[in-house]
């Protein structure tokens, strides 16, 4: 049962409904899931009206309001649970790496997915460094490809901070995955890392076999560059 804060969340989403653009947005996720029909640019006006409104929720009631969020029908309740924790990150650390995972193996897609990968377990595993091969070592094994795509994309922000062997072992762990959303991980992360070291990129695809997908991905940057010499 919604509590009161979601409740005020839910005027809002159905006040700015557009059931009419919620067809195509439902047929652009593969009729996944459901829509209110409210796209990123209102959907932002939403937000800062809740928030101005209603506030942040404690942390201590973030998982039961999450979780809660979680189970609604319409997408747009997905992407604000994903908005609050960001909101919260400060407040969030390896105690809610559990809340993450649930979130990433449950209404998996790569829109949830990925902005969880980067926005939320990116940051809380960089303060928590100690456990990432703990972490990363569950998620491999555990033969879920979204948990596994996001052992791929937590790193996509670190820049000079990336741990370039920990990224290019995940990457070799999975170089054989047939499916799209990994392949695709692969090159992302590797096109990502090419900004900070693309000698390394560059070396490591030369030396590893890796789908066509994946290669032209993670090269994309690199060839760009050397185009313009």
């Amino acid at each position: 049962m919604k509590n009161n804060y979601l409740n005020k969340l839910e005027e809002l989403y159905l006040r700015h409904a557009d059931p009419i653009r919620a067809v195509p947005m439902k047929k652009y996720m593969r009729e996944k899931f459901e829509f209110f029909g409210i796209t990123s640019v209102p959907r932002k006006e939403i937000y800062k009206e809740f928030f101005k409104a209603n506030g942040l929720p404690e942390t201590g009631e973030i998982e039961d309001i999450v979780k809660e969020l979680w189970e609604m029908p319409q997408r747009e309740y997905q992407y604000f649970t994903i908005f609050l924790l960001e909101k919260k990150i400060r407040q969030l650390d390896k105690d809610h790496i559990p809340l993450f995972e649930f979130l990433i193996v449950n209404k998996s897609w790569w829109d949830t997915v990925d902005a969880i990968a980067s926005n939320l377990v990116g940051p809380v595993l960089a303060g928590s460094r100690n456990i990432i091969p703990e972490i990363t070592g569950k998620w491999m094994s555990s033969g879920n490809m979204w948990l596994q795509r996001t052992s791929l994309l937590f790193q996509l922000k670190y820049r000079n901070g990336t741990d370039e062997k920990l990224l290019l072992s995940l990457i070799k762990e999975l170089s054989e995955r047939e499916e799209f959303f990994i392949r695709k991980a692969i090159g992302w992360a590797l096109r990502e890392y090419s900004k900070t070291s693309p000698d390394s990129v560059s070396e490591f695809i030369a030396d590893t076999e890796l789908s066509p997908l994946s290669v032209k991905e993670g090269m994309r940057i690199i060839l760009k560059s050397s185009n313009k010499i």
